[in-house]
This record gives structure tokens, C-alpha cells and sequence, in this order.
């Protein structure tokens, strides 16, 4: 029997393991010849680019509803080490036993996580990073109105205004109005800093003018060429010299791919990021393939994947294709996914949809928002519990429900 190895429980895994089962069943090859294991953690797959959102808990779908259908082994534990050269992964069970897991392919899909700053009173951020994160901030942010008034109470600091920022501070916008009692809600205060001089400066000049006009708008304020330098529990010192009372301050400056990705040789990018050649194998490192946030890829010429949904989901799916095709001697794919856009939610004032690596609008207001709903409730969701439908999502060459939008 064939072992295919894929860790990380996220949207990239998922779908790895999913494309593996589907390129084997195709090929007339069944569980008892070519075994799949996905090793995670936790037991769902929490749909990340939600937890911005209020009730982050209900963002989660559980893997065995996903996995276990088509017959993909699934263990509940946490990887320590790899060992390339043997192929074997180690690994730390619930029950605190040592696993030692070996493969004949692995494939690395592990994420990202947030850059958490050495700062004093840094055990008073936020971050919606992970879901216990968001979860606490959402607990957080349903009980401000219970405590004693006191300057700050409703106002919140988002660090860094890049995609996260925007969305969860435009969101908090409407949300700490609809907490704030009725007759305190002129308190609602929200501001971002930024130590760049324009809101959103990864996502280009094509959508800011409008991302600016929705901030003003919105009354969100927008402290750029500032960082932070110390937080308390009710408020934050900002490199300006000010002192602003608040009571929640949510980091979102900066992610960096899992820490696994240093187990491994090979080239890293500035995040990261392990490089891959065009079929996502890891160069320098045989067998083993890199997919999502921890896979430095080429989306299109000159272009880089981004670390979101709208690549994980083709990476894994084409981790997946190329790791059981890799065994079972067909053809390997190249990395061909669809075209780039993004869609940011910007709360109460609905979202933007961009085109291109220029990012060029192509709509904005409740249009957009609607947009941004259905691929947050619908189209990043996997199948649940029907094996044919999972199996025919998983083809890498359907990665999304329509190639004219994204996460």
C-alpha cells in the first residue's frame, strides 16, 4: 500500500486530500492501494476568512463530514517534526502519545498565522487570527455593555489597515453601534493605524478612492506613518505621542507560513514561504509538495498566490492531482488557477470587487455585498456527507462555482 500524508486541517489540506482520493478513484485505484491520512489538531475545518464576522464559533465545518465519506483516514494531533530524508512525521497525539507517521508523498499545508508583536501590555490584544482569537474577541466585544461606563469603553483600535484591518474594522463600525447602549452610541469610536502612508497598501491604487470614501463615511479614522507602542487593558500609546482610551485593539499586522515550513530544506520567500515549481513540489526536498499559505507559488507571470482562500483552494486541489498522480505515474498539472480578483467587505457599506493583479473595480456598494455573502455562506464551503459531490468539487480543474470572483 501507498501512503499520501497531508498535514494541516485547513482549506488547502482539505482539498490536497480530497484531489488525492479523486485522481486515485479515477484511475480505478481504491483505499486498500493508495491510502490517504490527513493529521490536524482539530476536528473541523474552520472557514477562516469569516471570523471577522460576529459569531466566529458557527464558522466550522466538521472534517469528519467532509474527509470521512470518501474514505480519507483522519488523526486528531499536532506534527513536530518531518523527517524528509526517512519520510516520516512525527507527531503528539491528544492523549499525549508520540506518533511516528510514515509516507511514501506528503504534502504540506499547514497556513499561516499572524506576526504577534513584542510590545508592552501585548496580553491586551486582539487578533481574529485563529477561531479561539475571534471567539474571544467576539465574548470580548458582548459584554462591553454590561461594565461600568468608563472613556473608551466603545471605541476600538484595528493595527494594520490591509485586508483583515478593513474588514474587521468596517464591520466593527456597525457592530459596536448595534452593542453600545442606545443612548451611549455617539461613543462608538474606530480607528486604524497604519505605519504606511495609505490605508490598504498591498491592495493598490485601483480600489482605495473608494475604500477611503467608504472609511470617511463610516467615520473610521485612519492614523497612518503610525505604529504602536505599548497597550493596556483600556488603552493604546501610538508612536505619535497620543494616548487613545480603548478598550479593544485587534492586531493584523502581518502573517508569516507555519513554523513546519522551517523543518524542511529549501528556498523560503520574505513570508515564509516554501518555493514551489510549477507542479508545487517543494525544490530541494523530494516527495513533498507545499500547498496554501505555505507554498510561495507562481499564480500567473510575475505573480505570486496570496495568502487567502481564493488560492488555498486551487493549491490544495492541485496538490492533491499532482502528489497521487506523482505515485500512480501519470502526468503531472501545472499550477493554473483562475484569474485574480478580490472581493473586501467593507460592513455596513457593502464591499468592493476588484479584477486583476491592478486590481482594477468592478463593482462596489450592495451588489458587492451580495457577492461577498454568497461566497462567504456558500461557495468556500465544502460538501458535506455526499461522497460523489465531494469527489466531483475536488477536480482541480473546477475551483471555484464561477471564475469570476473570489474570497
Amino acid at each position: 500500500m501507498k501512503n499520501i500524508l497531508v498535514i494541516g486541517g485547513g482549506f488547502a489540506g482539505v482539498w490536497s486530500a480530497l484531489g488525492a482520493v479523486r485522481t486515485a478513484r479515477e484511475q480505478g485505484v481504491d483505499a486498500s492501494e493508495l491510502r490517504v491520512t490527513l493529521v490536524a489538531p482539530t476536528d473541523d475545518l474552520v472557514i477562516r476568512p469569516r471570523l471577522y464576522e460576529a459569531d466566529p464559533q458557527a464558522m466550522r465545518v466538521p472534517l469528519d463530514r467532509v474527509l470521512g465519506p470518501v474514505g480519507i483516514h483522519r488523526i486528531a494531533a499536532t506534527v513536530t517534526g518531518i523527517d524528509a530524508d526517512a519520510r516520516q512525521v512525527t507527531a503528539i497525539g491528544r492523549d499525549t502519545r508520540t506518533l511516528d507517521l510514515a509516507y511514501d508523498r506528503l504534502v504540506l499545508a499547514t497556513g499561516s498565522q499572524v506576526v504577534r508583536p513584542q510590545l508592552p501590555g501585548s496580553e491586551w490584544l486582539f487578533d481574529i487570527d485563529t477561531l479561539p482569537a475571534a471567539a474571544r474577541l467576539d465574548h470580548h466585544l458582548q459584554r462591553l455593555g454590561e461594565r461600568a461606563a468608563f472613556e473608551g469603553q466603545f471605541t476600538a483600535v484595528v493595527v494594520g489597515a490591509g485586508f483583515t484591518g478593513l474588514e474587521i474594522a468596517t464591520e466593527l463600525a456597525g457592530r459596536l453601534r448595534e452593542l453600545a447602549p442606545a443612548g451611549r452610541r455617539d461613543e462608538v469610536r474606530v480607528a486604524m493605524v497604519e505605519r504606511a502612508e495609505v490605508v490598504g497598501p498591498e491592495l493598490g491604487e485601483g480600489p482605495r478612492p473608494h475604500i477611503t470614501q467608504v472609511l470617511d463615511d463610516l467615520g473610521v479614522e485612519q492614523l497612518l506613518r503610525t505604529t504602536v507602542d505599548a497597550v493596556t487593558e483600556d488603552s493604546v500609546a501610538l508612536s505619535s505621542g497620543e494616548t487613545l482610551p480603548s478598550a479593544t485593539v485587534i492586531w493584523t499586522a502581518g502573517t508569516t507560513a507555519s513554523p513546519l515550513t522551517g523543518l524542511l530544506p529549501g528556498e523560503r520567500d520574505r513570508l515564509g514561504r516554501l518555493v514551489v515549481d510549477e507542479y508545487l513540489r517543494v525544490k530541494g526536498s523530494p516527495g513533498i509538495w507545499a500547498a496554501g499559505d505555505t507554498a510561495a507559488a507562481e499564480a500567473e507571470a510575475g505573480h505570486r498566490v496570496t495568502q487567502s482562500c481564493q488560492h488555498a483552494v486551487p493549491l490544495g486541489k492541485f496538490a492533491g492531482r499532482n502528489v497521487a498522480g506523482d505515485l500512480l505515474g501519470l502526468d503531472l498539472v501545472p499550477f493554473d488557477p483562475d484569474p485574480y480578483v478580490t472581493c473586501l467587505d467593507l460592513g455596513p457599506a457593502g464591499a468592493v470587487v476588484t479584477a486583476g493583479w491592478d486590481r482594477a473595480v468592478q463593482m462596489t456598494g450592495e451588489d458587492a455585498k451580495k457577492m461577498k455573502q454568497q461566497i462567504n455562506s456558500e461557495w468556500i464551503y465544502p460538501p458535506v456527507d455526499d461522497a460523489a459531490l465531494i469527489l466531483h468539487r475536488a477536480d482541480h480543474r473546477t475551483t471555484w462555482p464561477t471564475s469570476d470572483v473570489s474570497a
